[in-house]
C-alpha cells in the first residue's frame, strides 16, 4: 500500500530530545524532515515558515519558547499538528495527553488530536501503574501517594550532561559521583500532571534522585494495603494491571515471580534503555505493595513517546521506527 510522506519539523532540534527525535525520524519511511539553516534556528521568521510548512511540528523547547512557537501557527492553518515535549501544555484542557496505553479513549483522543503533549519521563513511569488502579477504585483517589524516582543525568538536560561528562568533573563537581536528591521542596515540575492524569485528590509526594549514569529511569510507589478499604494483595494488583495492559506494544507488566524479572535479586533501572518500552513490576506482601516502573527517559520518556504519538496522529502503525 502506498502511503504519502508527511513533512515534519523539529523546533529545538539541537537539544537532547530533538536530536533523538531526528534520529528516529531518519529511520521512518513516511517522513520528510524539514531542515532549517543552522544560522536561522532561532530566527522567528524562519521558524514560523517551517512550522506552517509542516504537517507535524515537534516542540523540543523550554516552556515559554513552546508557547511562543504555537502562537506562530497562522490562524488559517488547520493542517499543522503539534507535539510538545515541554511541560507547557501537559495539564492544559485543550491539549491531548500523550500516553495512548492508558485507555482506549486516550488512544482515540490522540488519533484525532492536533495538539498533543508528550508526558514527562518521571510522570510516565508514575502514571502507568497508578492510573488503572485509581480509576478502578482499587486505590482510592484520596490515597496519600508517596513515590520516589531515580534517573540518569541525561534527564536533567544539556547543561547537566556537560557537567557530568566534564573531564575535570572530580575537581569541579566532587559530589556528582553519588546519587543526589533534588526538588526537596516537593514541587517537582511533573507533580501537576501526575496528580491530574491519575485522578488524585491531592498532590503526591514525589522525591527524585539524579545518579551518575547517562540514561534510564525508574519510579517506585509504596502502597499500604490497610488504607485501601478492602483486602487487596500484590497478586491482585499484578493480575489487574496485566489484564489492563494486555496486548500493548510498548507497556508490559513483568512476571510476578521475582526470580523471573530481577537480576540476582536486584532491580535494574536501565534495562529498557534504547527502546520505547515501559515495564511495570509489582512486589510486596499482605501489608504493603510496591509498584515499580522502568523506562528509557530518552525513549518512552521523551523521543520515543513523541514519535509514537506522531504515528497515531497520522493514522500510521504506532511501532514504525520504534521497533
Amino acid at each position: 500500500m502506498d502511503t504519502q510522506k508527511f513533512n515534519v519539523y523539529v523546533d529545538g532540534q539541537a537539544g537532547t530530545t530533538g536530536l533523538k527525535i531526528n534520529e528516529r525520524l531518519k529511520l521512518h519511511p513516511y517522513i520528510n524532515i524539514l531542515k532549517i539553516d543552522e544560522d536561522k534556528r532561532k530566527d522567528p521568521a524562519a521558524r514560523k515558515e517551517m512550522i506552517n510548512a509542516a504537517d507535524i511540528v515537534f516542540l523540543c523547547l523550554p516552556d515559554a519558547a513552546s508557547i511562543e512557537a504555537v502562537s506562530m501557527i497562522d490562524p488559517a492553518n488547520t493542517r499543522t499538528k503539534v507535539i510538545d515535549a515541554s511541560t507547557a501544555h501537559r495539564t492544559h484542557p485543550e491539549w491531548t495527553y500523550g500516553i495512548p496505553e492508558l485507555s482506549a479513549q486516550a488512544r482515540e483522543a490522540i488519533s484525532h488530536s492536533t495538539r498533543t503533549t508528550v508526558a514527562g519521563c518521571y510522570a510516565s513511569a508514575f502514571i502507568l501503574p497508578l492510573y488503572p488502579l485509581v480509576q478502578s477504585g482499587i486505590i482510592p483517589a484520596d490515597y496519600p501517594i508517596s513515590s520516589h524516582g531515580i534517573s540518569g543525568y541525561s534527564g536533567a538536560g544539556k547543561s547537566a550532561i556537560l557537567e557530568y561528562t566534564d573531564p575535570h568533573r572530580d575537581e569541579l563537581y566532587p559530589t556528582y559521583g553519588t546519587p543526589r536528591h533534588y526538588a526537596l521542596g516537593l514541587h517537582h515540575k511533573h507533580v501537576p500532571e501526575m496528580q491530574q492524569k491519575v485522578g488524585l485528590t491531592y498532590p503526591p509526594i514525589f522525591s527524585p534522585i539524579i545518579a551518575d549514569y547517562y540514561q534510564g529511569l525508574a519510579v517506585a510507589t509504596q502502597i499500604h494495603t490497610r488504607l485501601l478499604g478492602k483486602k487487596v494483595t500484590p497478586l491482585d494488583v499484578h493480575t489487574y494491571l496485566a489484564k489492563h495492559y494486555e496486548g500493548q506494544n510498548f507497556v508490559k507488566v513483568m512476571p510476578f515471580n521475582p526470580s523471573q524479572c530481577l537480576d540476582e535479586n536486584f532491580y535494574n533501572p536501565v534495562a529498557c534503555n534504547g527502546t520505547n518500552n515501559a515495564e511495570i513490576f509489582v512486589f510486596g506482601n499482605d501489608e504493603q505493595i510496591l509498584l515499580l516502573t522502568r523506562l528509557d527517559n530518552l525513549g518512552k520518556g521523551a523521543s520515543g513517546a513523541a514519535v509514537q504519538n506522531m504515528n497515531i496522529m497520522l493514522g500510521l502503525d504506532e511501532t514504525i521506527s520504534l521497533i
